[in-house]
């Protein structure tokens, strides 16, 4: 069978995939399916330690450590930055404290902002 050339995004867009799984994280980030517990956390600003590299990170997070990756992915995604998680703290490149507050207040949990 031969093979067609593809030419351009049009043609890309009409091939037909087979065999694939659903996403699951689609599943997980509809907020309508995920329930979070509410939560009392705090967003700090730091650059210490890290090369003179600006992170936010969010601490005081109490509850299971599968949830707080859901949270951390939806954060990074959003965002559309690097992240980690490490000590039970999500740590985000850059300085973002505004923008995580603001996920994570839509999200049901309350978030004080802490130094600088």
């Amino acid at each position: 069978m031969k093979e067609k050339k593809l030419n351009n995004f049009e043609d890309l867009k009409n091939i037909k995939f087979e065999n694939l799984s659903a996403d699951i994280d689609h599943e997980i980030f509809q907020e309508n399916k995920t329930v979070f517990n509410k939560q009392y956390l705090e967003a700090h600003f730091s650059n210490k330690g890290r090369a003179g590299k600006t992170v936010t990170v969010i601490k005081c997070f109490e509850g299971s450590i599968d949830e707080l990756k859901v949270i951390e992915k939806k954060l990074k995604k959003t965002i559309g930055v690097g992240g980690s998680l490490k000590n039970k703290e999500i740590i985000i490149q850059g300085n973002y404290r505004d923008k995580i507050i603001s996920i994570l207040r839509e999200m049901g949990h309350e978030v004080k902002k802490v130094g600088g």
